[in-house]
């Protein structure tokens, strides 16, 4: 299970306080839940960080909202591959268009992405990965603004 922060930012000046929720590591698998969301949020970045590096596996990684009530929703295009990335590496939501690929950073240092943020309803952030599995592990961030009260993130 992973940890859950917050708030780890102080109030803007409509009083919304960003909160943020961290997954365990594991190895990326399709269809795997990396956060359940009660309420509904705000996504203000996604990121996923490399561990331990991947093998040759040309693994792709896309983020696909699954709400309660609606129809689930691929909210980035295909990041080109992650084979053979090293520990390190960051794949970044962009959030601009749900067609718009992840940033993948192979310095472990990268630039924020998701400008307007991407409105999130009660459910779950699940992986879609191409190709197969990654061999390295990895662990998923997530900051995110409440839209209700008593919403949050859990992280798997």
């Amino acid at each position: 299970m992973g940890t859950s922060v917050s708030p780890t930012v102080s109030a803007n000046s409509a009083g919304v306080v960003d909160q943020v929720s961290v997954t365990s590591i594991k190895t990326m698998v399709n269809g795997d839940t990396i956060f359940t969301v009660v309420g509904d949020i705000q996504i203000m970045q996604l990121v996923s960080e490399c561990v331990t590096a991947n093998d040759a596996t040309a693994s792709t990684i896309q983020y696909n909202v699954v709400p309660t009530v609606g129809t689930a929703t691929t909210i980035s295009g295909a990041s080109t591959t992650l084979a053979s990335v090293t520990a390190g590496t960051i794949v970044t939501l962009v959030g601009d268009a749900f067609a718009t690929a992840p940033i993948i950073s192979t310095t472990g240092v990268g630039l924020a992405q998701t400008a307007r943020g991407v409105w999130c309803p009660d459910g779950t952030i699940k992986l879609v990965m191409g190709v197969g599995s990654t061999t390295g592990t990895w662990k998923h961030y997530i900051r995110y603004k409440s839209l209700q009260n008593g919403a949050y993130v859990n992280a798997s």
